[in-house]
């Protein structure tokens, strides 16, 4: 009987392992060449795509201007063969990336809300390392994740960590210093060049 119970139990892990998504680990040296410095102070960006019909948020991400432009996309469905991922962070967020990943986001139905602060370099630094520590994030918990980084921002201590992109958001729109700007579908091309 032991030995029966010992074949179910590699059994069941045998299913469990075939379950698991594979993540996506782009090798150092892609990473590397997808280095991109953004323009502008360092800084970070809540990205959060807004319903136009009832204003819930589906999805929160967060630009992060550092060292290198990157971009924590927790449990993201975007793609770009060009933008090398490791777990949810993507490398080499250009201004034409960026475009292509608020396209895809922003359709007849949704917008996105950028809101960003800037912040000193060593504080950019500091959550672009705590995000690459991160790694995956469960599908669903996107905003939980980005709401844990914002916590780690001197002065956002008290931050409130929650599930809910909308939460995330609106607490956002509180801090001083934040710029807004909404992206609709018609925006699209439009100014990003610079971004």
């Amino acid at each position: 009987m032991p030995r029966l119970k010992l074949v179910f139990a590699f059994l069941a892990l045998a299913v469990l392992g075939a379950c698991a998504a594979q993540l996506p680990w782009a090798s150092d040296a892609r990473v590397a060449q997808a280095f991109y410095k953004g323009p502008g102070p360092t800084s970070i960006t809540l990205m959060t795509v807004v319903a136009n019909d009832n204003n819930a948020a589906g999805h929160s991400s967060l630009l992060i201007n550092a060292s290198q432009r990157v971009l924590y996309d927790p449990a993201g469905t975007w793609f770009n063969r060009a933008v090398p991922e490791r777990a949810d962070m993507l490398y080499g967020m250009t201004p034409k990336m960026l475009q292509y990943y608020i396209d895809y986001h922003a359709r007849k139905r949704f917008r996105v809300v950028m809101q960003t602060l800037v912040v000193p370099p060593a504080v950019a630094e500091k959550i672009f390392r705590a995000a690459v520590e991160r790694g995956a994030t469960p599908s669903g918990f996107c905003a939980n994740a980005t709401s844990h980084l914002l916590n780690q921002i001197p002065g956002l201590e008290k931050f409130p960590v929650s599930i809910w992109p909308k939460s995330a958001l609106e607490a956002m729109a509180k801090i001083p210093g934040v710029t807004t700007r909404v992206i609709y579908q018609d925006d699209i091309g439009k100014d990003l060049h610079g971004a």
